[in-house]
This record gives structure tokens, C-alpha cells and sequence, in this order.
């Protein structure tokens, strides 16, 4: 069994873009500039956000971080969105999600200047991703995408189940793999919660994505032997043996199902720590296609 390393390859895939961002200050061009908007005193959004300003320093990054009262209102916040889509200096940003309740989050989400959304959720960018056109790819999916090629997974005519039919993980994931691309050509079945005989169907795959944030929900008895398993759910679990009184753990039942695995990403540190090396990937991304004319 082979752990698919997210801690590792996030690593590299960060030290690559730094390298490119070196090369073009020594050109004396600009850095690549991501900014955020975050809405409130979420804890876990501070704590994202926090991770993604700390990873652009690292790369070498601009970043911008706008923090906003939990009262903003809603037209504030476009506001706040319509001056950073003119800005010339900013290449990419993002909204945190959850937003308050008071405020419609598919409005602000279609706000967006789509050639500046980095994190992918704008309809024009997911449209895109379903023609399998030039766009951004959401950072989830495409750092699994990431980690099946850089581990060399064959997907090509495989058998995957996805579970989950997010807008953000399942859904996307279930077209990207069955596209013509590097990582791709493989026949998908999209499971969720109103799927009859889910076992029978998981346990003749070859590879199976879980992300519909249940903990522990696949367990050993629904996998064949040299499953490649990607497991995108993390939950806190009350754990009174640990020194913070919870554990981590994600839609697989870990321990039943590793021994069977030829491949499995651990929780954490495996889905997880992409997530923000793809955010860099776009911006970057971002950079280049407002730079080449």
C-alpha cells in the first residue's frame, strides 16, 4: 500500500512555483497578487485564510487579505468585489466560503470577474471545465488530478466511483475523469446519497473518490483488493484519548480499508494540503493569461 503524500507533493508543486516566480523577478516583472475576502470571525475560514497568505509569502507571492464585519452587507461586499475586479495588480481572488446568512452566495460567487476567479466557482469557469475548455479547474479536484498523475495512476479505461455530488468535489470530479486528458479516459459512476446497492457498486472499482463528508462511511467490506482510494472528507471526531480532546478523520475507514489498497490518501495530509498549492497553481495561471498580450 502506497500513501498518496498530499503534505509532500503540495511541497514540491510549491517549491516549482516559487522557482518560476524567481525567474520572473529576475526579469523584473511583477509577482503574481492574490487577494481574499473573508466575512466574519469564522474560526476554520481564519484559519484557511490565514494558510493561503502564509503559502503566497512562500512562494513569493503579492497577497492581499480584506477582512470584513460579520454586519456587511451584501452590497458591500460587491462592492468590494467590483473594485478588485478592475484592479490591474490584482491577477486573482477569492471570497471565503461559508458567508452569513445574510448574504446569497451564488450572487457574490457569479460577481466575480470569471478571469479572475482562481478558485474556480464561477458558472462561465465550470462551463467550461464540462466542454473541458481552458479555465480554472477548482482547487480540490485538481489537486487529485495532481496527485494521480504525479503518482502515475492509470485512469485510462478504469472503472471510478466518485461518492458525493458537490458543486465543489463530486460533480467536477466525476467529468474531469471521464474527459479525453492525461489523467482521465475512465468510465465514472456518480454515487450519492439516493444511490440503491451503493456497496455492489463500489466494490467493483478501481479507483473511488469519497467525498459526501460522512465520516468513516466506506468501509473495508465495500472494496476490492488494489483499490486506488482518494478520500476527500475531514471531520472532527471526539476522541477523549487525545491531548485536544478530538481526531481527524475522513470518509474511509482507514485501518479496515488500507490493507486492500494498492494506493490511499491519509486525513489529514492528503487531499487537504493540495487544496492551496492549486489556488497558487491558478493564480499563476491567472498571471500568465493576463500577461501574454
Amino acid at each position: 500500500m502506497i500513501l498518496l503524500d498530499g503534505k509532500k507533493t503540495s511541497a514540491d508543486i510549491k517549491e516549482e512555483i516559487a522557482l518560476e516566480v524567481a525567474s520572473l523577478k529576475q526579469q523584473e516583472k511583477k509577482s503574481p497578487h492574490l487577494a481574499a475576502i473573508i466575512v466574519g470571525n469564522d474560526g476554520a475560514s481564519l484559519t484557511y485564510v490565514n494558510a493561503k497568505v502564509k503559502a503566497c509569502e512562500r512562494v513569493g507571492f503579492e497577497s492581499t487579505l480584506i477582512r470584513l464585519p460579520e454586519t456587511t452587507t451584501e452590497e458591500e461586499l460587491l462592492n468590494e468585489i467590483a473594485v478588485l475586479n478592475v484592479d490591474k495588480d490584482i491577477n486573482g481572488f477569492i471570497v471565503q466560503l461559508p458567508l452569513p446568512d445574510h448574504i446569497d452566495e451564488q450572487k457574490i460567487l457569479m460577481a466575480i470577474a470569471p478571469e479572475k476567479d482562481v478558485d474556480g466557482f464561477h458558472p462561465m469557469n465550470v462551463g467550461k471545465l464540462a466542454l473541458n475548455l481552458p479555465t480554472f479547474i477548482s482547487a480540490t479536484p485538481y489537486g487529485i488530478l495532481e496527485l494521480l498523475e504525479r503518482y502515475q495512476i492509470e485512469t485510462s479505461g478504469k472503472d471510478v466511483v466518485v461518492i458525493g455530488r458537490s458543486h465543489i468535489v463530486g460533480s467536477p470530479m466525476s467529468i474531469l475523469l471521464a474527459q479525453k486528458r492525461t489523467v482521465g479516459n475512465a468510465t465514472v459512476t456518480l454515487t450519492h446519497s439516493r444511490t440503491k446497492n451503493l456497496a455492489e457498486i463500489t466494490k467493483k472499482a478501481d479507483i473511488i473518490v469519497a467525498a459526501l463528508g460522512i465520516p468513516e462511511f466506506l468501509k473495508g467490506a465495500m472494496v476490492k483488493d488494489d483499490v486506488v482510494i482518494i478520500d476527500v472528507g475531514i471531520t472532527r471526531v471526539a476522541d477523549a484519548s487525545k491531548k485536544r480532546g478530538f481526531r481527524l478523520v475522513g470518509d474511509v475507514a482507514f485501518d479496515e480499508v488500507k490493507d486492500k489498497a494498492s494506493h490511499i490518501t491519509p486525513v489529514p495530509g492528503g487531499v487537504g494540503p493540495m487544496t492551496i498549492a492549486m489556488l497558487l497553481k491558478n493564480t499563476l495561471l491567472a498571471y500568465y493569461r493576463q500577461n501574454e498580450h
